[in-house]
């Protein structure tokens, strides 16, 4: 068990899926080093407990994401367009689960995120079902078809805590070792944490316990972008600068020539 975790009272997956699915939410995304993030586990331990599967707290999680080729999901997430969309299959390793995941931003900003069990063995591809259940859920939040062609973009793996509110309804996932797979492959140091809080109004426990440490959500912190952008797999990255600054990506960006010069 990671010492860092220890504080914490464990809580079941079905449990934690009770008090707090978090289909519908706002999220704050943060970057935090190893030292922040200690100095405020004593609070978050007051009011979280960590999610807890056969003796484990952190857990692997695989992601394999898909874009059409003009990359159109990574370009509206740079230009910052309310309406924006994100598909993935996830891989989650240790539980032996797997999902399609299509996660859209409606026009107040609530994150809509949409699930359908996948077959493990379907991971990096995205069969006809897959894809209807994007299509569905497009329309269904946009009110127009969806037309694009989908291909594998990028891939990823990272450890994954997963911490709730005792009150419920407000998560907290804590990700580390993360490895970006594209065109390149990159890794954050372990040191660094992103952090993101999962609440309704986007002012929730974590993030009043964050701001006591001097922490300020991080903006353009979407670990596909930031990968997209690490991996040389996309040229124009500026809105996603703070995020990479914050990861020290910005020196590994520098050695990618195919981008090195391409983001000023």
């Amino acid at each position: 068990m990671d010492p860092l975790f220890a504080a914490f009272r464990p809580i079941s997956l079905q449990a934690l899926n009770s008090k707090a699915a978090m289909l519908e939410r706002l999220d704050n995304k943060y970057v935090v080093r190893a030292a922040v993030l200690q100095d405020a586990v004593a609070d978050l331990a007051e009011q979280f407990d960590v999610l807890e599967i056969d003796g484990q707290r952190a857990f692997t999680y695989d992601t394999c994401y898909f874009d059409d080729p003009e990359r159109r999901s990574y370009h509206d997430h740079h230009q910052g367009r309310r309406q924006r969309m994100k598909v993935r299959v996830r891989r989650y390793v240790d539980a032996g689960l797997c999902f399609v995941e299509v996660k859209l931003k409606d026009k107040r900003g609530i994150t809509v995120k949409k699930r359908l069990p996948y077959d493990m063995d379907k991971y990096g591809t995205l069969d006809d079902a897959a894809m209807a259940h994007v299509r569905q859920c497009h329309a269904a939040l946009y009110g127009r078809p969806f037309d694009r062609l989908l291909e594998p973009v990028l891939r990823m793996s990272y450890r994954r805590v997963t911490l709730v509110a005792r009150e419920g309804g407000e998560r907290m996932t804590i990700d580390t070792h993360i490895r970006f797979l594209g065109t390149d492959e990159r890794q954050t140091d372990d040191d660094v944490f992103i952090v993101e809080t999962k609440s309704a109004n986007g002012h929730g426990l974590a993030d009043a316990i964050l701001r006591r440490q001097h922490q300020h959500p991080t903006n353009g912190c979407s670990k596909y972008c930031v990968g997209m952008s690490v991996t040389g797999a996309v040229q124009k990255f500026n809105r996603f600068r703070p995020a990479l600054r914050k990861l020290g990506a910005l020196a590994q960006l520098q050695a990618l020539p195919q981008v090195g010069g391409a983001a000023a």
